[in-house]
């Protein structure tokens, strides 16, 4: 059975507590990257994303060059770990109506991110496979 390990991105774009708005800004920057989890000492403090730089430091003035990371990141909402069997991870996606979830180890550490188009993709394949294998001849 496959678990979360199998499907998530294992090096989401991170930055430690101690790092400046502005760097978040710069990996925001890239179409691809959505959030910036924030860790320290490896462990998931929180994410910043582009609506988290307007609200705490666009609109209230400060300078994002001197504004960290720890200052404005928002608690995840949602994470799940890494043995979790995909087709639970899926359907805590779909109840929580999430589109991505950090992936965490038993110590709160990040190991990865899992998305839901990316999980969606995965079960597909899985039953693909699973369609493309022979059926069993009868019992005799």
């Amino acid at each position: 059975m496959s678990v979360v390990r199998d499907a998530m991105v294992s090096h989401p774009g991170q930055l430690p507590a101690d790092a400046s708005a502005q760097a978040a800004g710069e990996l925001l920057q890239r179409p691809e990257v959505r959030a910036v989890f924030v860790t320290d000492a490896e462990r998931l403090i929180g994410v910043v994303t582009r609506k988290t730089l307007v609200r705490e430091v666009v609109a209230v003035g400060l300078d994002p060059t001197a504004t960290s990371l720890r200052d404005i990141a928002e608690p995840p909402h949602h994470t799940i770990g890494p043995d979790v069997p995909l087709d639970d991870a899926f359907r805590f996606l779909e109840a929580e109506d999430a589109e991505r979830v950090p992936v965490v180890d038993e110590h709160h550490r990040l190991v990865g991110v899992l998305s839901r188009s990316v999980l969606q993709r995965r079960l597909a394949e899985d039953e693909e496979t699973d369609d493309d294998e022979e059926p069993l001849p009868p019992a005799a």
